[in-house]
Parts: structure tokens; sequence; C-alpha cells
């Protein structure tokens, strides 16, 4: 009898954690069939939808800069659809007849690639400094230069601007290359900074060990490893410049405003303009998307870089 309690004791005990297996089990499954159902193809139409919605004032832009000035003032453009063949390219050619608005896009190249530039060089430099080397106050330094992203840009417009005008720089493409500069480093050190201190300090020693100097270990190491971040901030800083126009209205004189204030000019004059504003707009949006789409995985990369070890 001892021996037939005992078994039906640790038959009792075997078969007690069956309905917890069972219900883990059930569990499992049911987050199971909950990411099944999330990565399956109703999420992917959800998500096309969404970006097309996105895209729509993208695609009335373009196709309003396709139409006629006429046709623009009696419907809108989605009847493009039902008229496809009242599409023409009058409005473009309009657009490079005007000397004001080509021009404009030329200074708006002009004063974005330089700015981009300068920010990505200087701000590299300066990041790796306050990563990797040692020099008398640098945290303090850092802080410092922290403390500047707090800073808005209306407050130092006209203390600038008469700086620049003492020193004759005021009006010019210089002065407004200059001031973004001088507000676009602030993030980019400090990206740039935090980036570049997660990098192996083993790495770097070895990199020493052969001989390497600093110029060299931050051309040859560091700025291939900090790829993606540099190309996020150059992504971020580009979108920033191209797309302003409170800086640009202060600091640049007629001759070389950028196209967001030749475009605002414009729209003083609507009704007579409309098949330039359509196209020059549309131009003026499609650069920034088209810098965004080219270099997408890298700014994907260097947004994530970091999240997994």
């Amino acid at each position: 009898m001892t021996t037939q309690s005992d078994a039906a004791q640790s038959g009792v005990l075997k078969t007690a954690p069956g309905p917890a297996a069972g219900s883990v089990t059930a569990k499992e499954s049911l987050g199971s069939r909950i990411a099944q159902w999330t990565s399956g193809g109703l999420v992917r139409v959800f998500l096309i939808v969404v970006g097309l919605f996105w895209l729509v004032p993208t695609i009335g832009l373009l196709f309003s800069s396709l139409r006629a000035p006429d046709d623009l003032a009696s419907s809108g453009w989605w009847t493009v659809f039902s008229e496809p063949s009242k599409l023409t390219f009058e409005s473009y050619s309009t657009l490079l007849d005007n000397p004001a608005i080509t021009d404009s896009l030329w200074n708006t190249i002009l004063i974005t690639v330089p700015t981009t530039v300068l920010v990505v060089v200087i701000g590299s430099l300066a990041g790796y400094a306050f990563a990797w080397m040692e020099f008398p106050g640098r945290d303090w330094w850092f802080l410092g230069v922290v403390g500047l992203l707090v800073v808005p840009v209306q407050v130092a417009l006209l203390p600038i601007a008469k700086l620049f005008g003492d020193i004759g720089v005021f009006g010019s493409i210089m002065g407004v290359v200059l001031f973004h500069v001088g507000f676009g480093l602030p993030f980019a050190v400090f990206l740039l900074r935090n980036f570049f201190a997660e990098i192996p300090r083993e790495l770097l020693e070895a990199a020493r060990l052969d001989g390497a100097g600093e110029l060299r270990l931050f051309f040859k190491v560091v700025m291939p490893l900090g790829g993606p971040a540099i190309a996020s901030l150059g992504i971020f800083q580009f979108l920033w410049v191209w797309n302003d126009m409170l800086v640009s209205l202060i600091f640049a004189d007629a001759a070389n405003q950028p196209i967001t204030v030749a475009l605002q000019t414009q729209v003083r004059q609507f009704g007579n303009n409309i098949d330039v504003l359509a196209p020059g707009a549309f131009i003026s949006m499609v650069i920034p998307l088209a810098v965004f789409f080219a270099f997408q995985r890298q700014f994907v990369s260097g947004v994530m870089a970091g999240a997994v070890k």
C-alpha cells in the first residue's frame, strides 16, 4: 500500500505541471499568431496606404506644375486623371526663362553645399578631438558647445547682422554660409563626439602602435567607422539649410537670395506668377527628397548606430 500511495503521489507530482505547461504553450501560440499577423500582408498594405497619403502633397504639386495656368485657376489638380492630355511642360519653360528663379536656385546650391561640407568637416574634427584627445578643459569646452544648442536663432539675428555689416559680409552668400555654419556646428560636434566615443579604444591603440598619427588615425580609422553618423549629419544639415528662409531673408540681399526667398517674393504677385510658383516649389521640394532617398541607407545606419552591440 505504501508503494501504491507513493506511486500515486509521484504520479500527481508528475502530472501537476501539465496545465501550466499547456497555458504557457497557449500563450506562446497566441503571441506567435499576433507576430504573424503584424508581419503579414494586411499591415504592409496599411503602411503603403500611409506612405501614399504622405506623398499626396508632392504628387499634387507635380501635377499642378504640369498644368496650364488657366486650368489651375478653374479646377483642382486631381482632374488630370480624367484629362491627361492637358499636361504640359510650359510652366517649366517659363521657369527657366525667369532669371530670378534660376539665379536663386544656383544661390541655394552655393549656400547649401559649402555649409554642409564645412559643418561635416569641422564637426568631425572637433568631435574626434573631444572624444579621444586630451587637452586642458576638454569637458568644460564640450559643455559649452552643448549649451549652445539651446540658443535660439532669433536671439542672434540682430547682433550677428551688425557684426557682418562691420566686417563687410552682410548681404552676401558668405554671410549666410557663416551663419549656418556657426549654428550647425554645436549639433554636429555633439552628435559626432558621442558617436566617435563608442569606437573601441583597443582599435585606436592598435593603430597608434602601428605608427599612425592623429590625422592618419582620424582619416583611416575614425572616418570610415563614422560614415553612417557623418552621412546622417550631412543629410540633416543639407535639409535644414536648403529649406531655410528666415536667415536668408535677413542676411542675403536681392542678388544672393535662395529659392525659398525668391518664391516668397513671387507669392506677392500670386495671380500673375502661378505658372512659376508651381514648378519652382516642386523643384525646391524634390531636390531634398532626392538627396534623402539617395542616402537613406546611411541615414538609417546612423540613426540605429549603437542600438545593437
